[in-house]
């Protein structure tokens, strides 16, 4: 017990002598650490306001800042470490052995960190962009290093990781999402009559993509109707909401154009059995 009480005084004295000869050398450290993280923060702020003032796309914007960030803070950190006597040489060797061992076990977050310099770099898509994988869509609102994140209609956030991204076909359509939908006319009925009034019903609804023309046509010939089609372009952020307008639309111009939409029936015809023939003819 004496011993351990001895080897603890021994301790106690050695740290006090530490800070007692290298106690500025650890504040200074301390405040090197301090100001690199400060001076990281507000460099940061400063690119994305540059950025932002350049009209970059925030994307490529907060990769640059968030790099700046880690690179000012690294510099601080072994600033700090040198100043505090700390030998930094075996300190990179235990970080390059320990980040071998690790990468083995998290493969999956690195690969996402991978996939998400090439997606930020290459840019297939940006902030804004209406994003469709997977059976997903939303608009892009965020490209981090380990994922991709999505806002739908609905408010909703898509987290997707980068590699599922990288590594599948996504259809990127920008702004804008198409509305796909066929209406059933009567044979009997002018084709060209009805093109024409949905295409003009379909151009006043407010928010379709002012660039592109719905495209009306003739879809193909059914059983009981002749089908319409129309393809228009709105706004990703109130697709649904567009789409039920111009559905609407589309019904209510065929009705004051007195245009028959007509619904699938079958004519059945009763055919008199033989024997039934032969015994009211005998």
């Amino acid at each position: 017990m004496q011993e351990e009480l001895q080897q603890l005084e021994e301790l106690k004295n050695k740290l006090i002598l530490y800070f007692v000869e290298n106690g500025m050398r650890l504040f200074m450290a301390v405040l090197i650490l301090i100001l690199g993280i400060w001076i990281g923060k507000r460099v940061a702020n400063l690119i994305l306001k540059i950025c932002e003032k350049k009209e970059l796309d925030p994307t490529l914007a907060r990769f640059f800042a968030g790099a700046t960030k880690v690179i000012i803070i690294s510099f601080a950190l072994i600033m700090a470490l040198s100043k505090a006597n700390i030998e930094i040489t075996p300190l990179i060797a235990l970080i390059g052995a320990s980040a071998f061992g690790l990468s083995l076990a998290v493969q999956g977050p690195i690969s996402n960190y991978g996939a998400g310099v090439v997606l930020i770099i290459t840019r297939p898509f940006v902030v804004g962009d209406t994003l469709t994988l997977n059976g997903l869509c939303g608009i892009v609102d965020s490209v981090n290093l380990g994922n991709t994140q999505l806002i739908n209609e609905d408010e909703e956030r898509i987290t997707i990781p980068n590699r599922k991204v990288l590594g599948e076909i996504f259809t990127n359509s920008y702004e804008f999402k198409v509305v796909e939908a066929v209406v059933g006319i009567d044979y009997s009925a002018d084709p060209e009559q009805a093109i024409q009034c949905i295409a003009t019903a379909v151009k006043e609804i407010e928010g379709i993509a002012p660039e592109r023309e719905p495209d009306v046509g003739i879809e193909d010939f059914g059983d009981s109707a002749i089908n319409i089609g129309y393809r228009v372009w709105v706004p990703t952020q109130t697709y649904h909401q567009t789409r039920y307008q111009i559905n609407l639309a589309v019904f209510r111009a065929l009705k004051d154009a007195k245009i028959n939409i007509p619904f699938p029936q079958r004519d059945v015809h009763l055919i008199p059995s033989q024997a039934k023939i032969q015994h009211d003819a005998g």
